[in-house]
């Protein structure tokens, strides 16, 4: 029976924005849905509750691109007792978004970043979950996040490389991506698989 993944979208973007990354893992044998959320309107108020009702009392791994790695750990936390094995999260800002904090200074960021912006700014300290989470990073700056935030290192685009770090996430990876680009890079997509099956990244021999 194949494994259930749900996947998550990010900031902006619409449920089909997961759809090339859902094929590629079907043809690996995973059995993907597209979790739609409201990342603005709803953010992580109504996000949270919906998917924690949608895992139910199933065995689930996760899949999801950066504000939607935030919905998915918050989630574990708030449901401890969800059955969700594994979580890969793609480009997310885990440890707090810096370009999201800089957006902030403008007025206009209230209604840009919406229900989602505390979550955005604040990350985690660290995760203690159950789930075993794996995060990709990218390192390819194309975006409009530098506008925003002040990045020292590599960055994507939008979210720096150092924001991805969590203290106690079982494996980081950095690849060649932009932030959006990761949607639909076969290097992320491989990675995720290679989590997914193995709970650790595939790396260079």
């Amino acid at each position: 029976m194949s494994r259930r993944v749900l996947l998550l979208h990010g900031l902006w973007m619409p449920g089909f924005a997961m759809a090339w990354l859902a094929g590629k893992l079907r043809s690996a044998g995973f059995d993907p849905e597209i979790f739609a959320y409201g990342s603005v309107a709803d953010g992580p108020d109504r996000a949270v509750p919906r998917l924690i009702d949608i895992i139910g009392d199933e065995d689930v791994d996760i899949v999801a691109h950066s504000l939607g790695g935030l919905i998915t750990l918050q989630a574990l936390l708030d449901a401890p007792h969800l059955k969700v094995r594994r979580v890969v999260c793609l480009g997310s800002p885990l440890a707090g978004s810096g370009a999201a904090s800089g957006m902030l200074r403008w007025p206009v960021a209230t209604y840009l970043l919406g229900r989602s912006a505390t979550l955005l700014q604040s990350g985690f300290p660290h995760w203690q979950g159950q789930a075993q989470v794996g995060v990709v990073a990218g390192r390819v700056p194309h975006g409009l996040g530098a506008l925003f935030g002040q990045f020292a290192g590599d960055h994507d685009g939008t979210v720096a490389v150092e924001e991805t770090r969590l203290p106690g996430v079982a494996d980081h990876v950095v690849i060649d991506a932009s932030h959006s680009g990761m949607l639909w890079s076969v290097d992320a997509a491989d990675q995720a698989i290679a989590f997914l099956r193995d709970g650790r990244f595939s790396r260079p021999a």
